[in-house]
């Protein structure tokens, strides 16, 4: 896939900025997340952490989060997800799970602050997800 969509850039800009605003005074690592809907509209997120590492949340599902919040459902574009590292991030397995739930099409930005680049898809991320209705 490795080919940046329009407006690709602009989010991962976005998540950039909200990468400012991790609160990871343990691990160090500050992530940023951008997700872009089917009408354009972009919500972020950063990383929490928590002393109870069990309570941290990730940028990914803050994003999502937001979004949700704000009425938007099932209908992402795209999400950018940003480190200042000198490797490409990639999303947890619990991450990969609420975007299969809530954003299952979606395209998937890896960037660091450096300039490095890749995107990949949800599909290739986490081929079989568990879903509600694969249940019955």
């Amino acid at each position: 896939m490795d080919r940046l969509g329009a407006g690709d850039e602009d989010l991962i800009r976005v998540a950039a900025l909200a990468r400012q605003r991790a609160y990871a005074p343990y691990s160090k690592y500050r992530v940023g997340a951008a997700v872009r809907t089917r009408r354009n509209k972009i919500y972020s997120g950063a990383n929490v952490e928590n002393a109870s590492y069990g309570l941290t949340v990730c940028a990914e599902r803050c994003a999502v989060w937001a979004a949700v919040a704000a009425g938007e459902t099932k209908d992402f574009d795209a999400i950018a997800i940003v480190i200042d590292d000198d490797r490409l991030p990639s999303p947890c397995g619990a991450c990969r799970q609420v975007l299969a739930e809530f954003a299952p099409a979606v395209r998937v930005v890896l960037a660091t602050t450096s300039g490095q680049r890749r995107t990949t898809s949800l599909d290739v991320l986490l081929p079989e997800p568990f879903l509600p209705q694969n249940l019955s």
